[in-house]
Order: C-alpha cells, then sequence, then structure tokens
C-alpha cells in the first residue's frame, strides 16, 4: 500500500548534512542514515557490486534495513539467482515494485517486445515504463533512500554528492555512500566479506541491467558501453537518476496508460 512520506529536510539541512558526510566512509553514511531515517529508509538495489555491497554493510548495522528493488520483468536469470542467495545469507525480505501490468501489454502490442533496439525513444519508454514509474510508486513507502551510485561511473554522475534533497520523487532525501569510491574500492570490500554477487561479472559484464540492454564488454571498453550499445550519442541512462528529456514520448506514454495527456502520467507516477 502506497503511503504518503513526510519530508524531513529542507535544502539548507540536506546542503549541511552532504558537506558532513562528504569525507565519512559509506558504513558511517549509512549508519549516520538509519539513525536518521529509521524504517523509512530503503536501500534501492539492481543487485549490481555497489547494492551488494550497501546491503551488506547496512545488515551490519541493522538486521532490519528495508531492501526494495525494481523488477522489469527482463533481468538475467543470473540476477534473481544472486537475490536468492541475498536473501539466505542475510534473512531479510527485498521488497519487489513491478510495471503495470495493462501498461505493458499495450506497450508490446503495439510496438514488440523488443522495440528499444529500433529508436532511442522507444528505448527510453520502455525503461519508463518498466523502471521509472514503479519506482516512483516504491518512493511513497520511503522518506530517504540509498543507491549505489558512484561519481566516476559516468559524466551526468561526477557532481554526485552523498546525500540531496531528490526534487524528482517529491522531494525526498536521496543517499549515495559510496558516491567517491572507485570500482577498485567496491571489489576489495565484495571480496574481504565474501559478500554475494552476479556471476555476469565474471563473464566480463561490468554494468548489469536488463537481459537484452547489457552485454559483456570487450577489451578496453569503459564499463557503461555494456548498456544500450547499440545506440550513439544517446544518454546512457535509464531515467531513475536523472531526469530525461526527449520530447517524444509524452504523449506515447500517456496513452499506454490508459489515459489522455499529462493527467495518465501524474496517476502513473502515484
Amino acid at each position: 500500500m502506497n503511503e504518503t512520506h513526510t519530508i524531513l529536510m529542507d535544502e539548507l539541512e540536506a546542503g549541511e548534512a552532504a558537506i558532513d558526510l562528504d569525507d565519512k566512509e559509506p558504513a558511517e553514511v549509512l549508519a549516520w542514515s538509519i539513525e536518521k531515517f529509521g524504517n523509512r529508509l530503503g536501500i534501492c538495489s539492481s543487485f549490481q557490486a555497489e547494492g551488494c555491497a550497501l546491503i551488506d554493510m547496512a545488515w551490519r548495522i541493522d538486521p532490519s534495513v528495508r531492501v526494495f528493488t525494481i523488477d522489469t520483468g527482463r533481468q538475467p536469470n543470473e540476477t534473481y539467482e544472486l537475490i536468492d542467495r541475498i536473501r539466505d545469507r542475510y534473512g531479510i525480505e527485498i521488497e519487489a515494485f513491478i510495471p503495470d501490468s495493462g501498461a505493458m501489454e499495450r506497450m508490446v502490442k503495439r510496438h514488440g517486445p523488443n522495440l528499444f533496439y529500433r529508436d532511442v525513444n522507444l528505448r527510453l519508454l520502455c525503461c519508463q515504463l518498466r523502471k521509472v514509474l514503479p519506482l516512483r510508486r516504491a518512493l511513497l513507502n520511503f522518506d530517504a533512500w540509498v543507491t549505489g551510485l558512484r561519481r566516476d561511473q559516468w559524466a551526468t554522475r561526477s557532481n554526485l554528492r552523498k546525500l540531496e534533497i531528490d526534487h524528482d520523487h517529491g522531494g525526498i532525501v536521496k543517499i549515495s555512500p559510496m558516491a567517491d569510491w572507485n570500482e577498485e574500492e567496491v571489489w576489495d570490500y565484495i571480496r574481504a566479506n565474501d559478500v554475494p554477487y552476479n556471476t555476469l561479472y565474471d563473464q566480463g559484464y561490468k554494468s548489469i541491467g536488463c537481459a537484452p540492454c547489457t552485454r559483456a564488454l570487450k577489451p578496453g571498453e569503459d564499463a557503461r558501453s555494456g548498456r544500450w550499445w547499440w545506440e550513439t550519442g544517446a544518454p546512457k541512462e535509464c531515467g531513475m537518476h536523472c531526469a530525461i528529456e526527449t520530447g517524444g514520448f509524452e504523449h506515447e506514454l500517456s496513452a499506454l496508460l490508459g489515459g489522455n495527456g499529462e493527467d495518465a502520467v501524474a496517476a502513473a507516477q502515484g
């Protein structure tokens, strides 16, 4: 059941907290966040390396910490196997949020199951229905959410703060404890603490999303090259962590959601 969240921090408070937390280790940021927000804090994980490490850190602080995921329905089987291993290892429930079935049926009927290969706007439309809108619905249950974002992952994340007000999701608090870590530090933690991870990493994957949109890297390619590799000049983002202006699919989105104009989009967003 969706709930209305309470805004606990304004911009001034968030700015001061971001400064205080900037030189803190991820576990320290998590400990502060758990104390501040309690069970209204949620760790959002797609079960990439960063998310798995954060779950381990948070569980060591509070075994009852809440973890949620957006199940797009098209993840690799290796990801689902990892979710089971995470459940077994930590004894935690993972709250899963899924896309609207009616909108998905209409999208597939109109454009086919693999529409994302044909056009960037169709790929973003698919991401919107499978990821962005379920995330917005999920976040109605929290006052703050934790992500595994790092500044060195992509240009759009280079100015990432460890704590900020998330205006794309109603002004709740967004926390990125690993903002200043690099890939090596993440894997050092995983190996040192025997954290379960996705076996696709052992096959050359660096960034793991939906199965049709993710591939192993070729020698010399950067980590994000394994995502939406067929696109040229398009943002390597799905819209979960930054608003993407396309000008091409808002009308299409509202039609797929079964309404008219902006009202349908607003209704789907919560």
